[in-house]
């Protein structure tokens, strides 16, 4: 049996507050919907807990991966972000007093606040209580200050440090328990304190009289562990937050060791809810493999365990016994109970599990594979029920359990039978990662929706209008999701006040996260991805809109910054990028004389070349374009002679363009998305017939269709879907548990 049980199960909620399509260009008229101005975030003002943070930084949180031994977390593991200017520092490093300078005092509560910003209401009643909190707070530090009615004296190696027994007691349940004790009064004037540091001893006495301590990351773990050791709860939970605030890739397995040496199952279980929501990256962790069996067992055994796999899970097992074999097999029957081996694919059960060589030599490990065939052929093991004692209440309304002989007697036969658990290795109860679907993911400036084709349900994404119009969007094979256009006026900037708005979506916020603006604002460009960068391609100047660019701007989310990329062979707006296979293919389009093109090419980024490719049958603009099962398919568009509703389906391997099945109207702007191994076709722009009108006139669709294979025809699984108005369509997956259902 593991230690640390009791962070099986535990949430933070369980803790005491203590402890649009493509911007469209009307034919012959240049015209575009209107731009709208938003106010930008960067991400890095945000908090774990998705408020925003006492800090900024310049740059995003340094997300790389650290090494840690089995001793106790180093300090410089502990805070893996840095923050920029020495004013920004001493903003989030400091916890500040708030009551100088305010006409009215306040006092902590479980979260900071800083002078200046928007407090929550005063309670009236409270007021006078406060106010008197206040006023002795302040005449203590007065008395400390002049050094009247100081009754001890601490001496920590060569410092002393008199204050008052009274402030100490009232404080700290060890110096309670020292002043209180029968100790003889000359120990109780001048009190030794050993393995403690001067400087942090001075902080912490600072802080009981004046609610004010510099926190920082160099000094959080000795405060820590120094108020941990006099039971100082109040500066316990600073410490805490601060940590909270500060969990990253780099330190949350050191934070969450500290939280478990520190007994703290706050910080403990925030720091391993933050790994397991990043187990997959947290598992390439070389700290991952110094974790003990305990502590590992701790977070496998979460329900909230991001895999969508429980192959992942073993794998996981494998790599940290495969660490050190010699020492660590023995405990591999009891992590083998933290892997829900019932979720297992059962070919790879029989391959890789039933099959290893740790298993099969272990005779205790052999017993419980059978329990799973079994388990797998529909018969679970019978286990006795376990029996409980009835609990009554007493006249003051507390629950005890029948304890006494006689009580015993009476209430013979009046035990409850329960269920008996199953062991570990047979639960079968999803992970939170297990939920993820593919998804229609629906981007506009009105909000995001995302919607299950399969289950024909949909999501509410996001509510923010943060988004603007005439954006591209684009999915990164890490499931990544960006959009950027629209036009941001920064005054600060003289030279180039104009830039387009850059956004990433927070899954966990289900919010816009702002990211650095691009530079050359522009509309009708291509988003694409590449070595880990993002790429704007083409598009028509925004500031001078008979501008058609050849330009390339790329986005590195290493040093997070715009560059200019090689350019295009030809100027080229209204086309289509495609990312694959770690290629960029940018796909017809118009020219600057308005002409349309049947061009492609495609984009190396390892080689910086740009290569032309087969052309395609028809020239096209606004059109859809998607990569599936291992093809480019494009669909409907603009022509010289106006809307189309053909297909065409390029062979990569081949370099060739072949027909493929007509969508049943021609339509621009048409968005092509692959979703769980089907194509889908939504929306796009229509000639339709109006009332009283000899003409035609342009329609925007809100209809879903899919591909059948079998009957080679588009079939319409939707009629309407308003989510669709003014959006960009994405292929996704995403967890249904984050989101609304509507």
């Amino acid at each position: 049996m593991f230690q640390n049980e009791w962070l099986k199960g535990f949430t933070t909620e369980d803790l005491p507050i203590n402890n649009p399509p493509a911007a469209e260009e009307v034919e012959g008229s240049g015209q575009l919907r209107d731009s709208t101005i938003y106010p930008r975030v960067h991400p890095s003002w945000f908090t774990q807990d998705k408020t925003v943070s006492l800090y900024h930084t310049d740059q995003a949180p340094n997300s790389s991966f650290q090494t840690l031994s089995r001793d106790p977390p180093p300090r410089a593991l502990l805070c893996g972000q840095k923050t920029g200017t020495k004013d920004q520092e001493d903003l989030g490093n400091t916890v500040t007093n708030p009551r100088k300078d305010l006409s009215l005092p306040c006092y902590w509560t479980s979260s900071l606040q800083v002078p200046g910003t928007m407090a929550l209401p005063i309670d009236p009643a409270e007021e006078p209580r406060m106010y008197q909190q206040t006023l002795l707070q302040d005449g203590l530090y007065d008395l400390l200050e002049n050094d009247k009615l100081v009754d001890c004296v601490l001496k920590i190696k060569d410092k002393e440090f008199p204050c008052h027994r009274l402030v100490l007691c009232a404080c700290s349940s060890f110096f309670r328990a020292l002043f209180l004790s029968d100790l003889e009064e000359e120990k109780k004037r001048e009190v030794v304190l050993e393995d403690v540091e001067p400087g942090v001893m001075g902080l912490i006495l600072k802080y009981l009289y004046t609610s004010t301590i510099n926190v920082t990351e160099q000094n959080v773990q000795d405060i820590f562990t120094v108020a941990n050791l006099f039971q100082i709860p109040s500066i316990f939970t600073v410490c805490v937050s601060f940590l909270q605030k500060r969990l990253s890739l780099s330190n949350c397995l050191a934070i969450f060791r500290l939280g478990l040496m520190l007994d703290c199952p706050r910080l403990a279980v925030s720091a391993r809810n933050y790994a397991c929501e990043r187990f997959t990256l947290i598992a390439r962790d070389a700290d991952f493999l110094t974790l003990g069996p305990s502590e590992l067992a701790a977070i496998l055994t979460s329900d909230t365990l991001n895999v969508e796999k429980e192959e992942e899970v073993f794998e996981a097992v494998e790599k940290w016994v495969g660490q050190d074999v010699e020492k660590r097999l023995k405990d591999l029957p009891d992590l083998m109970d933290c892997v829900r081996l019932r979720l297992v694919n059962k070919e790879y059960f029989t391959e890789m599990v039933e099959k290893h060589e740790w298993i099969r030599s272990n005779p205790e490990m052999e017993s419980r594979v059978q329990m799973v065939r079994d388990a797998h052929a529909g018969k679970l093991p019978d286990l006795p029920p376990m029996k409980s004692k009835k609990k009554k209440k007493t006249e003051k309304g507390e629950m005890e359990k029948e304890g006494e002989e006689e009580e015993e007697k009476e209430e013979e036969g009046e035990e409850e039978e329960e269920a008996a658990l199953l062991p570990g290795i047979l639960n079968d109860n999803l992970r939170f990662g297990m939920f993820l679907r593919d998804l229609l993911f629906m981007v506009s400036d009105t909000g995001a929706v995302a919607y299950d084709p399969t289950g024909n349900d949909c999501y509410v994404a996001s509510l923010s209008t943060q988004v603007p119009k005439n954006h591209a969007s684009l999915v990164t094979k890490e499931n990544q999701i960006f959009v950027a256009g629209g036009l941001f006026y920064n005054e600060l900037n003289e030279e180039e006040p104009l830039s387009s708005y850059f956004l990433q979506y927070d899954p966990v916020s289900a919010d816009w996260l702002g990211m650095p603006p691009i530079p050359s604002p522009r509309f009708l460009f291509g988003l694409a991805e590449a070595e880990n960068n993002i790429f704007v391609v083409g598009g028509k100047e925004l500031k001078e809109q008979d501008t058609t660019l050849d330009s390339v701007l790329m986005y590195n989310r290493q040093t997070f910054k715009w560059t200019d990329s090689d350019p295009l062979p030809y100027p080229v707006y209204g086309h289509a990028t495609i990312s694959h296979d770690r290629l960029i293919y940018a796909i017809g389009g118009k020219s600057t004389s308005k002409e349309v093109l049947n061009r492609m090419c495609v984009y190396d980024a390892q080689s910086s070349e740009w290569s032309e490719l087969a052309p395609m049958q028809m020239a096209r603009s606004l059109f859809g374009a998607t990569v599936h099962k291992g093809k480019i398919y494009v669909a409907a568009g603009v022509t010289e002679t106006g809307l189309t509703g053909t297909i065409e389906v390029y062979n990569i391997q081949a370099n060739q363009w072949s027909d493929f099945v007509e969508f049943p109207q021609g339509r621009s702007s048409l968005s092509l998305a692959s979703v769980g191994g089907g194509l889908y076709a939504v929306g796009g722009f229509a000639l339709m017939p109006v009332e009283d009108e000899e003409e035609l006139l342009p329609k925007e669709m809100n209809d879903i269709w899919r591909y059948d294979e079998e009957e080679r025809k588009w079939v319409g699984v939707l009629r309407e879907i308003q989510y669709s108005t003014g959006a960009t369509i994405l292929g996704v997956r995403l967890n249904t548990l984050r989101l609304a259902k509507m």
